[in-house]
């Protein structure tokens, strides 16, 4: 049997902090726009968009690739692409589909928590190897989180929705990080496949809720150029995280 000693609950605490930090920095600055403009909305969603497309082409297809094999990378993807289709449609049924905004940040959401898991593994399992890779990867992570936080904020701004329930909604989404990294410092490591199923579904998952729903969306709030502006703009920070990070 297991039991949690002082080291392994301050590590659970450190990490859980971190975790959180990133997406709430995010969800702040959402926060921080008060009654933005269409225009800004719309560059606003479409940077978020941009930046969560950067990071699915150059960072978590390619690290499932790395943890699996292309092929079962493109199959996960394709599963995570059905699995939120099928939702997409479900929450229409219900009537979410009448508030599109809050449709994305739900289906956002859901595709941040099924990356955030995984992620939380590779935390944990760091400070299993070693305490400065653990701290390295929790840092990385954090910084990684801050436009995760906004892309599920803004949307919500745009619904009207309390201030006070989109930072908790938001604070939601990170808690499959730390519920990750218990599993990662308790198993010390965990099978290649399960991490290339969490991050090929997430892949799947955050590809159609960019393609299918914030850019189109982020279009039909601003159409002119400045939405176009924020989603490239987006993809290139994307693109400049991943590579630096």
């Amino acid at each position: 049997m297991i039991f949690l000693n002082i080291n392994t609950i301050i590590i659970l605490l450190f990490v859980s902090v971190i975790s959180l930090l990133g997406t709430l920095i995010g969800s702040s600055v959402g926060l921080l726009i008060k009654n933005p403009s269409k225009r800004l909305l719309g560059a606003l969603i479409g940077l978020a968009a941009g930046i969560m497309l950067s990071v699915v082409v150059f960072d978590l297809i390619p690290e499932c690739i790395k943890k699996w094999n292309f092929a079962s990378t493109i199959a996960t993807s394709l599963i995570g692409i059905a699995i939120i289709a099928f939702t997409d449609k479900l929450t229409s049924k219900k009537g979410v589909d009448s508030n599109k905004h809050l449709q994305i940040a739900l289906l956002t959401a859901i595709g941040l928590m099924l990356h955030n898991f995984p992620e939380g593994i590779i935390m944990g399992c760091g400070f299993i190897v070693g305490g400065s890779l653990g701290i390295k990867m929790c840092i990385l992570i954090a910084v990684h989180d801050i436009p995760e936080g906004i892309a599920v904020a803004a949307p919500m701004v745009a619904s009207k929705i309390d201030p006070l329930k989109i930072f908790i909604y938001t604070a939601l989404t990170a808690l499959p990080t730390a519920f990750g990294a218990t599993m990662g410092i308790f198993i010390g490591g965990v099978s290649e496949s399960v991490l290339g199923t969490s991050l090929g579904l997430a892949s799947g998952i955050m590809l159609y809720v960019v393609c299918g729903k914030m850019i189109p969306e982020a279009n039909t709030i601003y159409s002119g150029i400045t939405t176009t502006l924020g989603i490239l703009m987006g993809f290139l920070l994307g693109l400049a995280m991943c590579t630096v990070l």
